[in-house]
C-alpha cells in the first residue's frame, strides 16, 4: 500500500516545474529543496532560533519547501532576513552597538565574515590581550593550551620512527660484523 502512488498526487514532473532550487538572500545563495526553517539556518548569521523567528514574522510555514513558495511569500522573507533587527528586540540581534557607528544591526552571509575581520584587526592593532593571542596563533577565549592546541610537529613517541632506526642500526651492524 505505501509502494502505490495516491491518486490525487501530481505527477513528480510537475513538482520540479515548480520548485525554484535556489533562493537568493543578500550574496548567498539558499537551498531551495529545503524546509524555510533548514535553509535560512545555513545561512551565516542565522540560527535555527533566528530562523523559526524570521518564518514566523514573515508568515510563512517554517516545514514548507522554500523553493516552492509564492514569489510573494519568498520576497517577505527576505524582507524580514535584511531587516530582521527591526523585527526583534535590540539584545536579540549579532551586533550591538558598533564600534565604529554605535548602531545595532543583525548582519548575515559575507557582511558578517566582514566585520569579524575588521573587529580582528582592530583588536590586533590596539595590541588588546585578545589581539596579541590572535598574532601569535594561540588560544584566545580562555581554554587551556597546556594540552591542547598543540599545531607543530607531533606529540609523544613516534614508534614506527624507533623502530625503523632500530633496524638501521641492526643492518650497520650486521655489515661490521661480516667485514
Amino acid at each position: 500500500m505505501s509502494a502505490e502512488e495516491p491518486e490525487n498526487a501530481p505527477d513528480a514532473e510537475e513538482d520540479d516545474e515548480d520548485l525554484q532550487y535556489f533562493v537568493r538572500i543578500g550574496q548567498t545563495d539558499l537551498d531551495g529543496t529545503k524546509t524555510v526553517e533548514r535553509s535560512l539556518s545555513d545561512m551565516k548569521g542565522i540560527g535555527q532560533r533566528t530562523a523559526r523567528l524570521v518564518a514566523e514574522t514573515a508568515d510563512v510555514d517554517r516545514t514548507a519547501t522554500f523553493g516552492r513558495l509564492d514569489q510573494d511569500d519568498i520576497d517577505s522573507v527576505v524582507d524580514v532576513v535584511q531587516n530582521f533587527s527591526d523585527h526583534v528586540p535590540e539584545w536579540m540581534v549579532n551586533r550591538q552597538k558598533d564600534f565604529f557607528t554605535g548602531e545595532t544591526d543583525h548582519i548575515v552571509g559575507g557582511d558578517l565574515n566582514e566585520k569579524r575581520r575588521h573587529d580582528i584587526n582592530r583588536m590586533k592593532m590596539i595590541d588588546s590581550y585578545k589581539g596579541v593571542r590572535h598574532k601569535r596563533g594561540q588560544k584566545v577565549r580562555g581554554q587551556r593550551t597546556k594540552s591542547t592546541g598543540r599545531t607543530e610537529g607531533t606529540i609523544g613517541v613516534n614508534v614506527e620512527e624507533i623502530r625503523e632506526e632500530q633496524a638501521e642500526e641492526e643492518a650497520a651492524a650486521a655489515e661490521d660484523d661480516d667485514e
